[in-house]
């Protein structure tokens, strides 16, 4: 279909064309799924075999292992006063061991499994062997043989270059021209080579791609098409289990699970969905969270051309102030997957990231990126819905907003974009 009658004939892909806010509600989620696109449990003990290389390279809290607080903030919840039922958690990825992002979770997982394929094809590592031996000498050498190649907006870039630095690989990572300085600085400031690119994140995508594609010895981790990210990022779920299990929260027919997930090219959100509904099924409902001026997955999921169709096509500019969220064209792999399993989609506009921003910091104290309160927002939808393809939130009720993203940022960073938050607070 042209895009001009896309755009005519379907209200929602109007408004995101026009840059508006929108909720799209998905009414092709089903339980009937015959797709298996991740072993969440090979992926999770692939990760607990690296606890003792992560504790001997990083002084983090964890242990050891990578995962985040889940945190109740019920005066945030108070201060946004959005008419929403029922209690309300922040799941704090801002604050992840190694790279303070989400992106600690596929971005890591990915490079150790490279890690650890390498070793055990070499014949210098067995399955049962304590992985802290990975820290050693001789594997920083073995290592060294080989390259790692990334294109990112940003947080991707960072999990990627950090750890794969540390294990000894040679590592590139290809930025585009949404991403922060700072983040360029500190992936410099560990020996990573950054390339930056003037254009957006496909563009360093696809130059990423086609520069590892002329080496052999480079391993080019593909945010749009990487099955390991995916994984790495699904474990989420299982986690999420046990942490509501052991805060003595119960989630199935009469106590519904509602999450909240920024999302730039999908594989983050896509991964954490995919692990959610495997375990808690019909009971729970991801929402995606976009920026008005780069709402690819929802442009891709609400016209069902996914990947085939970029918001360049309707005329939108992709720019927007939530970096990590700057893409034009969603993944693939990610919108087919969570065609059946994404219970919505909305955007919203960088203005009102800074004000969550500003009372998630007066209210609880924690401070996350300007794009990881894009979640937010999707409280006041869900609240306000009335249609028959999720129920209505009630007392029993659990929200979670992801938070993306933050920790890392620069204390002169967070005091600007706090001060930005007061500011448009008082407008």
């Amino acid at each position: 279909m042209e895009v001009s009658k896309l755009i005519n004939n379907d209200p929602t892909v109007r408004g995101i064309a026009e840059c508006r806010e929108v909720f799209w509600v998905n009414s092709n989620v089903s339980s009937e799924r015959d797709d298996n696109i991740a072993d969440i449990d090979e992926a999770e003990a692939r990760l607990l075999r690296f606890v003792p290389f992560i504790k001997r390279k990083f002084d983090e809290p964890g242990n050891g292992i990578i995962e985040s607080e889940l945190r109740e903030i019920s005066s945030m919840k108070k201060t946004m006063n959005s008419g929403i039922a029922g209690r309300l958690f922040l799941k704090c990825d801002s604050h992840l061991p190694i790279s303070g992002s989400i992106k600690a979770r596929g971005g890591i997982y990915e490079v150790l499994k490279l890690a650890e394929t390498i070793a055990i094809e070499r014949g210098m590592l067995a399955r049962t062997d304590d992985y802290g031996r990975l820290a050693d000498e001789e594997f920083r050498q073995l290592f060294s043989e080989y390259k790692v190649a990334v294109g990112s907006t940003g947080n991707l870039g960072l999990s990627i270059g950090i750890i794969s630095a540390a294990l000894g690989f040679q590592v590139t990572v290809h930025m585009s021209a949404d991403a922060r300085q700072w983040k360029k600085d500190l992936l410099r400031s560990k020996g990573v080579t950054v390339i930056e690119y003037p254009d957006d994140y496909e563009a360093a995508v696809a130059q990423g791609r086609a520069e590892a594609e002329k080496d052999p010895m480079c391993h080019f981790v593909d945010d749009e098409n990487s099955l390991d990210l995916f994984a790495g990022y699904s474990v989420a779920g299982k986690r999420l289990r046990q942490q509501l299990d052991e805060a003595g929260i119960t989630v199935d027919e009469n106590h519904r699970l509602y999450v909240y997930l920024p999302c730039g090219v999908g594989g983050a959100p896509g991964g954490v969905t995919y692990g959610i509904k495997h375990y808690f099924g019909e009971n729970a409902h991801c929402f995606f969270a976009e920026p008005t001026h780069a709402p690819c997955m929802t442009l891709g999921l609400a016209t069902g051309l996914h990947n085939g169709i970029s918001v360049g096509d309707i005329g939108i500019d992709g720019r927007t102030e939530a970096d990590g969220l700057a893409v034009g064209r969603p993944s693939g792999l990610v919108s087919d997957a969570m065609e059946s399993r994404v219970s919505g989609c909305f955007t919203v506009s960088d203005e009102k990231l800074y004000p969550y921003l500003a009372q998630l910091k007066d209210s609880e104290g924690i401070f996350i990126e300007p794009s990881a309160c894009a979640g937010f927002e999707g409280l006041r939808y869900v609240a306000g819905y009335n249609g028959e393809n999720f129920r209505t939130p009630d007392e029993n009720s659990v929200h979670i907003v992801w938070a993306t993203g933050g920790a890392m940022v620069p204390q002169e960073e967070k005091d600007a974009y706090y001060s930005k938050g007061r500011e448009l607070m008082k407008k």
